[in-house]
């Protein structure tokens, strides 16, 4: 099952620093039909304006993968850790048993990003984050593996039985994606616009939950980014 979620329905949230855009319910914005997809409990659309940001707060039991988009966001833990992290790189927080965390732009220009929560397979245990470096190049017309449930996979760690995918391809070019049996796969373009299984159009921020077992094929219509989740 193909369930196309446009940008301009999505819920949406906007204060002096923050405009926000929310796939699933999250703070003030409630739909008891987008509670989650499987696992995936939160993604959220953000455009920080620059010298802003969140500043300190607390999560627990919670894997939070941010994707920047553009700009970069910069972070600090209550476990000592602090980086900076780049357009088309990520950074996951595994929350644990509970973590204090501050996200800044810190930039002289907007930083946008995707933030996506996925539950934990069990509550509590050690806080933990990292980031990594993924250069376009190597995603170009395929997929790449930017965090995983599986230890097999060069890609930040995240606490359950999901990947989170990313991949460009250019006007012309086809991508492909099969989401198995009672898994769910939720994608959001980046950038761009592509067509979705010969014929839905989908443009830049767009969303798409798939209820598996289901194969979708992408086919680039300008140049596209795209972030895919497949999760139990």
């Amino acid at each position: 099952m193909i369930d196309i979620r446009p940008f301009k329905g999505l819920g949406t949230f906007r204060n002096e620093w923050l405009d926000a855009h929310y796939h699933f319910s999250f703070s003030q914005y409630y739909d008891p039909s987008r509670m989650g997809h499987g696992k995936l409990r939160v993604w959220n659309d953000d455009k920080i304006r620059p010298q802003t940001g969140f500043p300190p707060h607390g999560h627990r039991d919670m894997e939070i993968i941010t994707y920047v988009r553009s700009g970069a966001i910069t972070h600090q833990d209550s476990m000592g850790n602090k980086g900076r992290t780049e357009a088309g790189d990520v950074q996951v927080m595994s929350a644990g048993r509970g973590v204090q965390h501050s996200e800044w732009n810190a930039e002289d220009q907007e930083t946008t990003l995707f933030q996506i929560w996925i539950e934990p397979a069990v509550a509590g245990g050690e806080p933990g984050w990292g980031a990594q470096k993924f250069p376009k190049s190597d995603r170009s017309g395929a997929w790449a593996t930017l965090a995983s449930g599986d230890e097999a996979d060069e890609a930040l760690p995240i606490r359950q039985d999901a990947k989170v995918l990313g991949a460009t391809v250019k006007a012309g070019e086809t991508l492909e994606y099969s989401v198995g049996a009672d898994r769910h796969g939720y994608l959001v373009l980046a950038d761009g616009s592509v067509d979705l299984n010969g014929k839905d159009r989908l443009n830049a921020r767009d969303g798409v939950a798939i209820t598996g077992p289901e194969k979708i094929t992408i086919n680039g219509v300008s140049d596209a980014e795209i972030v895919f989740v497949d999760t139990v």
